[in-house]
């Protein structure tokens, strides 16, 4: 893999269970793309993404993802993967009993960060980030769709990963804070993450054109 290539598959096949759900997949992304993943529910996005952070082993074919080989992933490296990963899911997944702070910094320290000035510096810098530099006491249910989903944003980004991996952040969303969470996300791979876009928002997808992975019929095929 070069410096600049983040996420690089050959011949990949992804199972459930026993049965792929897709087959033959060569991908390779580099360092602050941004790419979106289409395709029906039940086509193997989700699957692809799970595969990529560890939770689904890979089985047949090569995989090297933020230069770690799936292919011979132990268990105990999988932390250590994520920590390079940055996940922004549908629902949020915020946690109800705690302030956004303290979400951010539960993430923090479940990753290994010890210094609570560092800690401190680093979630304050990402709520800048994200347009929630003064949200940081407030507890999720005090926060709009779109600001929890911002969350989720700055949540990704306390590691400084090399690559964000969202799928379909912008589902539970409107269209106008979508079109917010997109531009937010692109800007974000502007600054050099990597970012694989799983959605079935077609107008979001027209909106804003990038490289594209069509997931049909068990295939992944490339379009731009």
């Amino acid at each position: 893999m070069s410096n600049e290539t983040v996420i690089k598959l050959e011949n990949v096949s992804v199972f459930q269970e026993h049965s792929a759900v897709i087959s033959a997949v060569n991908i390779e992304i580099q360092k602050g793309e941004f790419v979106y993943m289409i395709g029906k529910t039940g086509s193997g996005k989700s699957s692809l993404l799970k595969t990529l952070y560890g939770e689904l082993p890979l089985k047949q074919g090569e995989g090297v993802v933020a230069d770690y080989n799936l292919k011979n992933l132990k268990k105990k490296e999988v932390p250590f993967l994520r920590r390079k990963l940055g996940i922004v899911f549908q629902d949020f997944q915020l946690l109800s009993d705690r302030s956004v702070y303290e979400n951010l910094r539960f993430v923090m320290r479940a990753t290994g960060w010890k210094d609570e000035a560092q800690i401190k510096q680093r979630i304050n810098s990402v709520l800048k980030k994200t347009d929630l530099e003064f949200k940081g006491e407030k507890m999720p249910f005090e926060l709009s769709g779109g600001e929890q989903q911002r969350v989720s944003v700055a949540r990704a980004l306390v590691n400084t990963p090399e690559i964000i991996l969202a799928d379909e952040p912008t589902g539970n969303l409107d269209p106008e804070t979508s079109s917010e969470i997109m531009t937010l996300l692109l800007e974000i791979a502007k600054s050099g993450t990597a970012i694989l876009f799983a959605t079935h928002d077609f107008i979001l997808y027209n909106k804003f054109p990038a490289r594209t992975l069509k997931f049909e019929n068990g295939k992944v095929e490339q379009i731009g």
